[in-house]
């Protein structure tokens, strides 16, 4: 095959989010390493678990690598149908955490999912809310997204802000277990047309189907 027709075969490498503060790209293994130094600084009050999965609770001798080994296994099950793209989140040029876009049976469905965490020294800034419009506008506006998902446990108030900030909705609930104890999970709703779009542009680089 002539290289000039060879289709690209990692086309995320080239995708770049960015909004006012920020940039957002697909993960690297460069990147998960600063990603697993900022987790080490920490990400909540040890005495909170914003997480359904508490993978901050793991042995800090292996923390590390699990994170490392959890961001590899979603990369190398990506396909054009079912996908997880977890996007590396830059301030000033350094990674300060994670935007996760997800979907199941995307071209039937048509509808995604968000989940996120920001280093604890860079919360209350706003920039949660800043990174999930990011791939929100992604979404809706690259992707034809029709409509987006997302979960918090009760008593994560940052979450919910987030989302009331957005525009979700929220869609009902469940009790699940968290460190051996009943909590509630609230789910959230939001569909394409109730979205709170913020006052800036999304710029985005790089193939125009990149899964």
């Amino acid at each position: 095959m002539d290289p000039a027709d060879r289709p690209e075969p990692w086309p995320l490498r080239r995708l770049v989010l960015c909004t006012p503060r920020l940039e957002l790209r697909p993960d690297d293994d460069e990147g998960l390493l600063e990603l697993v130094d900022e987790a080490y600084r920490g990400v909540h009050p040890p005495e909170e678990m914003p997480f359904l999965v508490p993978w901050t609770d793991a042995d800090p001798r292996y923390l590390g690598r699990g994170m490392l080994q959890h961001f590899w296994q979603q990369r190398s099950a990506l396909s054009p149908t079912n996908w997880s793209v977890h996007f590396l989140v830059r301030l000033d040029g350094a990674v300060i955490g994670v935007q996760s876009l997800s979907a199941v049976d995307f071209a039937i469905t048509r509808e995604v999912s968000t989940g996120s965490w920001i280093g604890l020294r860079h919360q209350r800034r706003g920039i949660g809310t800043e990174m999930r419009a990011a791939v929100l506008v992604f979404a809706f506006d690259h992707l034809d997204a029709l409509r987006a998902r997302s979960a918090a446990f009760a008593d994560n108030t940052a979450s919910h802000r987030v989302s009331a900030r957005l525009g979700y909705r929220r869609d009902g609930s469940l009790t699940v277990a968290r460190r051996g104890r009943p909590v509630e999970e609230v789910r959230y709703l939001l569909e394409r047309e109730w979205f709170v779009r913020p006052d800036w542009t999304l710029q985005v680089d790089g193939p125009p189907s990149p899964l």
